[in-house]
């Protein structure tokens, strides 16, 4: 059959429709036993992960000890936040087993039956709680191997019997350690800057706040497609922890890509776009991915996305980093238009503190 013929019968919105009507996910495809992912799950060749160079040294992300003197840790935090935009805090105030807990409850959640897991599919951005395989399925160039569940915990009240049953007691006391450690750094973040510590506190930068979930079977061809293509977070914090199966997700550095190995304890955190606007460039959102998950066993991780929760205000970069030897870099937006233009597109590199610069002459 001649190339152009097959081009012609393949109806990629089509499969999309099916796929997403089934409601049964990533996973659902790995246990009815498919050995080769669907078309639209195909990256092109750019968007893949390349062998990695041999003679190199290994690139990683600083691991900073909270429990050290504050002007050390403020210093040590401030300096990677300004450089890599990622890293990972230990000996922090959540202890080990409640990140254990909310762990292994996202995976029993994702490892119940298909009929169960229906209950809970939508696509509707208005749900408080949604699972699904990709946000952006129907606007991405190609769809990633993961399944998620977004359980949006502030500033609207959330409605506890729509969470699956099994992650209802975890979710709530992973958010309020999360608040708690949040409200930490940020305060640590402000003083890195030299303005107020409470600063993003009084911006309500605590009072906005989703977890998400995601699940990465095992992929029968993992050289095809990622887990999540390369973005930024569009908020002003991500927290994210995961399970023992490492290797797979990656930060950019320069050209490259570093790993972030699963450190016992450790939480990663990495500066997403609103806070590099508000800081005027001084703290960097970096582009991160996650590859398909090539080994038996899931990768599970669960995500904190801290973003304000006064949604209709102004907000741009901090009035104390402007000067004339370094003027503002962004425009002033409003939260509620900024984060409508990032859920209308697909996850995709920087587009978006790209849009709001004040040179951008698309802007």
């Amino acid at each position: 059959m001649a190339a152009g013929t097959t081009e012609q019968i393949y109806d990629r919105l089509k499969e999309l429709k099916q796929f997403d009507e089934s409601k049964i996910g990533v996973k659902g495809l790995v246990d009815s036993g498919v050995t080769a992912i669907p078309r639209f799950f195909h990256h092109p060749p750019e968007n893949l992960p390349g062998p990695k160079p041999k003679n190199r040294p290994q690139l990683t992300i600083p691991v900073i000890d909270l429990s050290g003197e504050r002007s050390m840790v403020v210093e040590e935090i401030r300096r990677a936040s300004s450089t890599l935009g990622f890293f990972q805090i230990v000996n922090h105030s959540i202890p080990p087993t409640l990140i254990g807990s909310v762990i292994g409850s996202m995976k029993e959640f994702f490892e119940q039956s298909t009929e169960y897991k229906m209950r809970f599919y939508t696509r509707d951005a208005g749900k408080s709680v949604a699972y699904r395989s990709n946000f952006d399925l129907f606007r991405s160039k190609a769809a990633c191997w993961r399944d998620s569940l977004q359980v949006r915990m502030s500033p609207a009240v959330l409605d506890w019997e729509m969470v699956p049953e099994m992650c209802r007691v975890a979710i709530a006391e992973w958010d309020k350690a999360v608040t708690g450690l949040g409200e930490e750094l940020m305060s640590i973040l402000c003083e890195g800057l030299g303005i107020k510590t409470d600063k993003l506190k009084e911006l309500s930068c605590l009072e906005g706040r989703s977890i998400v979930s995601h699940y990465y079977p095992q992929c029968p061809q993992p050289e095809l497609t990622v887990g999540i293509g390369s973005h930024t977070d569009p908020g002003v914090l991500t927290m994210v922890v995961q399970n023992e199966v490492g290797g797979l997700l990656q930060v950019k550095c320069g050209d490259e890509w570093a790993d972030v190995e699963a450190v016992p304890g450790g939480i990663v955190i990495n500066i997403g776009d609103l806070l590099q606007m508000m800081s005027n460039n001084e703290y960097k959102s970096v582009e991160h991915r996650v590859l398909a998950n090539p080994v038996e066993g899931a990768r599970v991780s669960s995500v904190v996305f801290f973003t304000p929760g006064n949604r209709d205000k102004l907000y741009g970069p901090f009035p104390e980093l402007i000067s004339t030897m370094k003027p503002a870099t962004y425009r002033e937006l409003i939260y509620e238009e900024y984060i409508r233009r990032f859920l209308s597109k697909e996850l995709d590199g920087k587009t978006l503190t790209n849009f709001y610069k004040i040179n951008n002459t698309n802007a």
